[in-house]
């Protein structure tokens, strides 16, 4: 065929290197049809190993998920845990699957645990590997169970490169089956998972006796059974499930996306049988269960969804009220804190100052807040809560990542208690706001595939109108400080030095306004979206909600106006 030498180079490559025959027939064909185009977009780049691991979709070629790829990933993985744990081949590799799947090629997250497993069990290293769909929280990352940061993102991308070629078991996966190395853990781990659950649990008479319904929807993915075990591990009556939902299925056959955070749409079903049903909580997972979108039937007979700051401002509250009981003594907070994501509502932040507590922000991802919690943690303090405003909430210590299935049990015995006192999730949201200051948020994003348009955007943020320094003002507002953490500028440091880590790789400028208004903007690492998130925070006792929810749009329209400007760029507006 006619194409580049790194492209022809990688098409050889692969036809000597992959086992799969449904792949390696779909690449011939492609070859032998000279489909440059198609070919280009499978081998015309390789996947890149983050933190957030390899992330693709399942299909052939070097810049998709496959068998090989696979294989590929976890050679590097293999070199670097035996350099980084001398003793790894006593301590094992956990690995976990999903539901998904990709009958085209041959591909599923199961079959790509098999081949993960028969990789490092080729070299002698233990593989507890799960025999049934898991939660991701149930799969710790690192060795401190919290998911990796640098240096180890970039010690095990170029592990992956020095070991691209296939091993000469990698292809084996009959080794899972025959090796004494690999261990099912399921069950063991799903018993302590409960078993710790059941700690958090501080109102089971209430959960026992509670009048209230609750209905669940896994989204097709994995949280049927694991959000049913942990409700009857707080003593609920199990909740209903919907049952078009219920099972996995790779193809979320109900839902345009199947993500609860994209709010009313993906819960249709689930609003129907609530209120057939006469249920008034809704509780739905994410399809891998580390997620939790929340609803609440109003006394006007609508829906309320929760938006992952009003969720956060609640867990946060009742966390605290629940350890606040169990430790009255005073001394006790100051080793207590909670914490956020920089593009989080800063409610906490909020509650801790009036009650005593501290909190901490972290750049946007549970990585960093699952590592700065075990910092603390090891330092001898307690972490009460983290969440970020992506529906991820942090609420347990054996956990150190978003848990969807922790947290649904924990919402459902707060509204089962906030109804003993004839309350409500809503009504106590706003009590919340009402002694802490409303926190009014608004997030949205634009799409740009165009990465020149994406930097000259920022770029005139920061040589702002051709001036030469930041912006002064987006519209009427007036700005008192701007942190780059692309740069690592921060104007309200002395030394005007950034505190959280910076990178180059990805763009994140905040602005604060004198009106107590915070906005920041970033790109997205996965996907061709610039972000930004608004919040007003009024101080306790200003409850002018309209006026407050009137000067948050009016921002929004300003930095949509002055700093996107997508007319000029080309940028698509979407709604979240």
């Amino acid at each position: 065929m006619a194409g580049s030498v790194d492209l022809d180079r990688a098409i050889v490559q692969w036809l000597e290197w992959d086992k799969n025959p449904k792949t390696l027939a779909e690449v011939r064909q492609l070859n032998c049809d000279g489909d440059i185009e198609q070919l280009q977009e499978c081998f015309g780049s390789r996947m890149k190993f983050g933190t957030a691991g390899m992330r693709s979709i399942m299909g052939p070629g070097f810049s998709h998920m496959n068998d090989l790829t696979i294989i590929q990933t976890t050679q590097g993985l293999c070199r670097c845990l035996e350099k980084s744990f001398p003793d790894v081949k006593d301590r094992g590799v956990v690995i976990g699957f999903d539901a998904r799947a990709h009958p085209p090629s041959g591909s599923s997250s199961q079959r790509f645990a098999r081949f993960a497993a028969t990789v490092l069990v080729s070299q002698g290293i233990p593989v507890y590997l799960f025999s049934q769909i898991t939660p991701t929280p149930f799969v710790v990352y690192w060795d401190n169970g919290a998911q990796i940061v640098e240096p180890h993102d970039r010690e095990i991308a170029e592990a992956i490169d020095k070991n691209l070629e296939p091993w000469s078991e990698s292809w084996n996966d009959k080794l899972v089956d025959c090796s004494s190395l690999v261990k099912d853990p399921f069950e063991n781990m799903k018993n302590k998972y409960l078993e710790c659950l059941q700690k958090h649990c501080f109102h089971r008479d209430i959960n026992k006796e509670t009048k209230l319904k609750f209905v669940h929807t896994s989204v097709h993915g994995v949280g049927h059974e694991f959000v049913q075990a942990a409700l009857k591990a707080f003593s609920f009556t199990p909740p209903l499930a919907v049952p078009e939902q219920k099972d996995p299925d790779p193809e979320f056959p109900t839902v345009k996306y199947p993500n609860p955070e994209e709010g009313k749409d993906v819960l249709t079903l689930s609003f129907a049988l609530a209120d057939k049903e006469g249920a008034t909580v809704i509780l739905a997972n994410d399809p891998d269960a580390d997620r939790l979108a929340v609803a609440e039937k109003q006394e006007s007979g609508e829906w309320k969804v929760f938006s992952g700051n009003e969720l956060g401002a609640l867990l946060g509250w009742w966390n605290f009220t629940c350890w606040k009981k169990q430790n009255p003594e005073s001394s006790c907070l100051k080793k207590a804190y909670m914490l956020s994501s920089t593009v989080s509502s800063k409610i906490l932040r909020a509650i801790a100052l009036k009650e005593g507590f501290h909190f901490e922000e972290t750049l946007t991802g549970f990585k960093w807040m699952g590592n700065k919690a075990k910092e603390l943690i090891d330092k001898g303090n307690t972490v009460l809560f983290a969440f970020e405003e992506a529906i991820g909430y942090m609420s347990t210590e054996f956990v150190l990542d978003k848990d969807g299935v922790s947290a649904a049990a924990i919402v459902a015995e707060l509204a089962s208690y906030l109804a003993t006192k004839n309350t409500t999730l809503s009504q106590n949201l706003k009590a919340i706001y009402e002694e802490y200051g409303y926190h009014l948020s608004k997030a949205s994003y634009f799409i740009c595939h165009n990465p020149e348009t994406i930097d000259r955007l920022f770029q005139n943020l920061r040589k702002y109108n051709e001036t030469n320094q930041y912006p002064k003002t987006c519209g009427k507002f007036e700005i008192s400080d701007i942190r780059d953490l692309t740069t690592g500028y921060d104007s309200s440091q002395p030394d005007k030095n950034a505190v959280l880590p910076t990178s180059k790789s990805s763009q994140m400028i905040t602005f604060t306004f004198k009106n107590g208004c915070v906005a920041t903007m970033r790109t997205s690492g996965t996907e061709p979206k610039i972000k930004y998130y608004a919040e007003i925070c009024a101080p306790p006792g200003n409850s002018d909600f309209e006026k407050l929810k009137e000067e948050l749009n009016d921002l929004v329209n300003a930095l949509v106006e002055h700093f996107f400007q997508p007319d000029k760029n080309g940028l698509t507006s979407q709604s979240t």
